[in-house]
C-alpha cells in the first residue's frame, strides 16, 4: 500500500509539474500524460483502503466501538479540510485534493459496518448512477453566485464527492479483503485490469454517439477529471490494477528496490504538503508569483523536488519513523476523542 501511496503522490507532482496537457498515443513522448486524473483517483481509492484497515480490516469493528472510530475519522477529516484550505491559499495552481478528502471520509462514516461484497456491489451502483447526474450538479447556480470559486475549493469540488465517493467505497472494499493473500492480490489486479480496459474501450466506442450532444459528451467520457462514466469506470480500474500490481511486487525481493518509493508512500500527507509548500516558495522567490504555472514548469521543478521528496521521506522513514503531520494529526486525534485500544487486526486466511 506504501508503495502504491508513493506512485500516487509522485503521480500528482508530475501531472502539476511536466507538460502532460497532450494526447496519450501508443507514441512513448506521451505516456506521461498517464498520471492526469488517474494519480488523484488512486490517492483517493487508497483512502478507502486506509479507513477500512483502521476500522478493522477484513472483518469490521463491532457496533459498540464504531463511535469511537467515526469520531476519529470525522476529526481526521476537518483536520485535513484546515490543511487543505491553507494549501489552496498559497495560491499554487492546483486543485488541492485536501478538502474532497476531508469531506469523503465523513461519508464514509455510515459503511464502517459493511463488507467487502456490499462495498464493492456499493460503489458500482454510485459508479454506474452518479456521472449521468453529475453535469446537472455541475451547472447548478451556487457555483456561479459571487462566492462560487470559495465554494469549490472549499468542498474540493475538482473532485466532487458525489462521484468520487464511489472511489473511496471502492478503497474501502479492498481494504476488507485479506490483502495478504496472493490469490485476493491477484484477482484485484485482473478485476482493475478488466474495468480499465472496458472503460477506456467503451469510451472509444462511444465517442461518435456523444459527439453531438452536450449532455452525453459529458458523461460518456474517459476525459481526465471529468467525473464522466468512462473516466470513473476506467480510471477507477486502473486504480485498482495498480494497488494489486504493488501488492504482487512487494511479495518479491523487488519490495527492498521500492524502498524509496514506499518511504514517500508511508507519509503521504507530509509529502503532499510538502511539495506544495517547496512549490510556492520557490515560486515566489524566483518568479514574484505563486500561480505561474507556466514559469514554474519551465523552472524545471519537478526533477528537483521529486529528488528531494524521495531522499528525505527515506531518510526520515529510516531515522525516525512516521511522517511529521501524520504524527501531528494522530496526537491531535488522540487528545481530542481518545487513544484506539483495541487489538491489532490479524487478516483473516
Amino acid at each position: 500500500m506504501d508503495l502504491a501511496r508513493g506512485l500516487a503522490v509522485l503521480g500528482m507532482l508530475a501531472a502539476h509539474l511536466l507538460d502532460t496537457e497532450r494526447t496519450l498515443t501508443p507514441d512513448p513522448s506521451t505516456w506521461v500524460t498517464v498520471v492526469n486524473g488517474r494519480s488523484s483517483i488512486l490517492f483517493a481509492v487508497l483512502a478507502g483502503v486506509s479507513i477500512a484497515l483502521v476500522t478493522g480490516g477484513p472483518r469490521p469493528l463491532a457496533p459498540q466501538r464504531r463511535p469511537r472510530a467515526a469520531a476519529r475519522l470525522a476529526l481526521r477529516g476537518a483536520l485535513l479540510w484546515v490543511i487543505g484550505l491553507s494549501l489552496v491559499m498559497t495560491g499554487v495552481p492546483v486543485y488541492v485534493i485536501l478538502p474532497a478528502y476531508a469531506l469523503l471520509f465523513v461519508l464514509a462514516l455510515p459503511f464502517l459496518g459493511m463488507r467487502a461484497r456490499n462495498l464493492f456491489l456499493t460503489a458500482g451502483a454510485l459508479a454506474i448512477v452518479m456521472p449521468w447526474i453529475q453535469p446537472f450538479l455541475d451547472a447548478a447556480p451556487i457555483w456561479a453566485g459571487p462566492a462560487g470559486a470559495e465554494l469549490e475549493a472549499a468542498v474540493g469540488w475538482a473532485y466532487p464527492f458525489t462521484v468520487w465517493i464511489a472511489f473511496l467505497l471502492a478503497g474501502m472494499g479492498v481494504g476488507r479483503l485479506d490483502l495478504r493473500n496472493v490469490t485476493d492480490q491477484a484477482l484485484l489486479a485482473m478485476a482493475g485490469a478488466s474495468l480499465a480496459l472496458a472503460g477506456y474501450g467503451f469510451a472509444i466506442a462511444t465517442a461518435p454517439v456523444a459527439a453531438g450532444d452536450p449532455y452525453l459528451a459529458a458523461v460518456l467520457t474517459a476525459e481526465d477529471h471529468s467525473s464522466g462514466l468512462w473516466e470513473v469506470i476506467g480510471s477507477g480500474g486502473f486504480a485498482l490494477l495498480t494497488i494489486g500490481a504493488c501488492l504482487l511486487l512487494c511479495r518479491t525481493p523487488l519490495r527492498w528496490v521500492a524502498v524509496p518509493l514506499r518511504a514517500v508512500g508511508s507519509m503521504p500527507l507530509t509529502a503532499y504538503v510538502l511539495q506544495l509548500v517547496v512549490w510556492a516558495i520557490v515560486a515566489s522567490a524566483l518568479l514574484g508569483d505563486t500561480s505561474d504555472l507556466v514559469g514554474i514548469r519551465e523552472a524545471g521543478l519537478f526533477v528537483p523536488l521529486t529528488l528531494g521528496l524521495i531522499v528525505g521521506c527515506t531518510a526520515w522513514v529510516l531515522t525516525i519513523g512516521r511522517g511529521p503531520l501524520e504524527m501531528f494529526v494522530d496526537a491531535v486525534v488522540r487528545l481530542i476523542v481518545g487513544r484506539d485500544t483495541r487489538p491489532p487486526v490479524t487478516p483473516h486466511r
